[in-house]
């Protein structure tokens, strides 16, 4: 079984025909391909145990360092590893899994031999996402596919409609991030086999969850890297990024690296069903070549498997034609990571002032164009990156800009790991929470903060010794601007290699049990429904929303369904108390569908009074409610279409 995968290399991977993969161990019937690009070694060796001792096998070249081998009889199970001209046995740079570590031989895997039963499931709408981040070590139990998989009633329970894991390619030590992956098609052997992980994805989708994996492609860990060592040319010198040289995707050979990505990426569509892809960073997928990679790979995941997974973005350029449509010129991603949302409630509630929030007042007015347009910065200079940030979004649907009040960055890349909700009062948590749920963009939750849980999420690693000191030093040098990474504050941020900064990100379950960790879990499921039963409350298919200040401290959201359905505002109020007063002259059957400060949230409640007739709300400290009404004239409007 040979074919032309150089040819392949320089292409977009379109043809229905095309092999679920390029790269790796191979089974089918008679035996297992292996096949690997290797341009470095002048000679290739295969070595393969069973289980009685390796037998040597030797590869061939077939084109440009494609070499590959079919060996009869070679099934699932089977070890194996490639030598490169006289050096050490190294794992397979598409394995597909590592049941050893990073370090170890790799497993020959049959994603075939696992037995799907998800035919029924149809996918979610893009307007009914609602996001989950988690880090499978530290969410549930012993931190393993499966303990995630014993949650997925309660996630469902709560209103969420997909599950984004961290990543989940091989790293090496015991936990990590995930982003120092280095065997990126081998789920890594910490959570469980690959099998496991089908075995969650299934589940799910029985739970009417869609599950998104978050992948890495624009650099390798520290430790673990052999892929460079088979491949010089996956890394290019001619670009820089915060992790050092460049994976190479527009110099000489980049038609290998970007076919190996693309593989890597169909892969996790393919083998495991997922639904879709979080691609990290790519800001940093410096690409200058005719066609932009980030839009070829979104092209190739969105024909892999029918529901289309998603493709979404972490980008930190507000760059509208990530998510543009292909046929207006865009590189058609069907959402990305918008951070402005976040900035600008963070500065405004906790002060944050360093680093990246010297860009933003925290003003209503900052928040008030973010909700009207889906990000802030449009072209206006920014002092933290030196230069004009973002592009106009006025072509893109709102619900394609992704918006958290936490995530694991926003979190995780604090000092000590503290969440929004250590630092302000609750009352105005809860106000945040519902501005989050009944935006017109998507919403993400970050695991716990659905019950303000007392865990932080803090950066930890397990690499060899030396490496850990080069990394624990690198973050302090990425975040210098932070007063929390200055010099002399060491001892207060956690070591990155303990285990107890492990362990204290681990979420405490338990919690759930407590009346104040109650409430907050009742309220976020409360907006959830809400949000589920009312379709305009859902993401958006405008390219714009109404939304307007009432004052400084408080914000009018209007969200409308097509006429003759009824509307929903949302009033929130960030800080302190006041009366505000809003134009309700068209409303009619004026209701209250919740507010933050009920009886059911708050211990102590004392819920914002809406006066209709006036057009007025009373607050007594920051809080939200959700008002359903009709406007005059929609009803008679209705019926005369009829």
């Amino acid at each position: 079984m040979t074919s032309d995968v150089r040819a392949r290399a320089g292409r977009s991977t379109d043809s229905p025909a095309e092999p679920t993969a390029s790269f790796g161990a191979l089974v089918n019937r008679e035996g297992t391909q292996f096949r690997v690009w290797a341009p470095a070694p002048r000679r290739l060796t295969l070595l393969i145990d069973e289980g009685h001792g390796a037998s040597i096998h030797r590869p061939q070249q077939i084109a440009d360092g494609i070499w590959e081998l079919f060996v009869p009889g070679i099934c699932a199970g089977a070890r194996y590893a490639y030598v490169l001209d006289e050096g050490d046995p190294r794992p397979d740079p598409a394995s597909r899994f590592q049941p050893d570590g990073v370090h170890g031989w790799s497993e020959v895997i049959d994603p075939s031999a696992f037995v799907w039963t998800d035919d029924a499931w149809n996918g979610i709408s893009p307007n009914q996402l609602v996001i989950y981040e988690l880090h499978v070590g530290t969410f549930a139990g012993k931190g393993t596919f499966a303990d995630v998989r014993s949650r997925l009633d309660y996630l469902r329970d709560l209103g969420i409609t997909a599950i984004e894991l961290m990543p989940v390619a091989d790293f090496p030590g015991r936990w990590n991030w995930g982003y120092d992956g280095v065997a990126l098609f081998a789920p890594s052997r910490a959570y469980g086999r690959p099998d496991d992980l089908r075995r969650l994805v299934d589940a799910a989708h029985h739970a009417r969850l869609a599950v998104v994996l978050d992948v890495v492609y624009n650099h390798l860990g520290p430790e673990g890297a052999y892929l460079p060592a088979f491949s010089p040319q996956f890394m290019t010198p001619a670009h820089t990024t915060p992790w050092g040289c460049a994976v190479n995707l527009d110099r000489e050979s980049s038609p290998f690296v970007r076919q190996f990505l693309i593989d890597n990426a169909r892969h996790w569509t393919l083998e495991y069903h997922v639904d879709g892809l979080r691609l990290d960073a790519t800001h940093a997928l410096i690409d200058a070549g005719e066609r932009p990679f980030v839009a070829e790979l979104a092209a190739a995941v969105h024909r892999t498997r029918h529901p289309r997974p998603f493709v979404f973005a972490e980008d930190a350029r507000n760059f509208a034609r990530l998510v543009e449509d292909v046929e207006d010129g865009g590189w058609g991603l069907d959402g990305v990571w918008a951070d402005d949302f976040h900035h600008i409630i963070r500065r405004m509630l906790a002060g944050d002032s360093h680093g990246y929030y010297a860009d933003y007042r925290g003003d209503v007015d900052e928040l008030v164009a973010t909700l009207q347009r889906g990000w802030l910065f449009v072209g206006q200079h920014s002092a933290h990156h030196g230069a004009p940030r973002g592009t106009d979004p006025s072509n893109v649907a709102m619900r394609k800009a992704i918006i958290c009040v936490q995530n694991h960055d926003q979190v995780g890349n604090r000092a000590v790991g503290d969440r929004l909700h250590h630092a302000i009062d609750p009352s105005a948590w809860r106000a945040i929470v519902a501005l989050l749920c009944a935006a017109p963009m998507t919403p993400l939750l970050f695991m716990g903060q659905e019950w303000s849980t007392s865990s932080p999420f803090q950066f930890f690693t397990d690499f060899a010794p030396d490496f850990g000191a080069r990394v624990t030093e690198g973050r302090r040098e990425e975040f210098a601007a932070f007063p929390e990474f200055a010099p002399g504050m060491g001892r207060r941020i956690p070591n990155p290699q303990a285990v107890s900064t492990f362990e204290a990100s681990r979420l405490c379950w338990s919690e759930l049990r407590e009346p104040d960790h109650a409430a907050v879990l009742a309220l976020h499921r409360a907006l959830l429904a809400l949000r589920a039963a009312h379709p305009a409350l859902q993401g958006s298919d405008a390219t714009t929303c109404e939304a307007r200040a009432l004052d400084d401290s408080t914000v009018l959201i209007l969200r409308h369904a097509p006429a003759p359905a009824h509307a929903q505002a949302i009033v929130v109020r960030l800080r302190g108390a006041g009366e505000v007063t809003i134009d309700s002259s068209r409303w009619i059957d004026v209701r209250t569908l919740l507010t933050t400060e009920d009886p059911d949230f708050a211990s102590d409640a004392a819920p914002p009074v809406l006066d209709a007739a006036k057009g007025t709300v009373t607050f007594g400290r920051p809080g939200a409610l959700v008002i359903e009404f009709d406007v005059k004239g929609s009803q008679e409007a209705g019926r005369a279409g009829e």
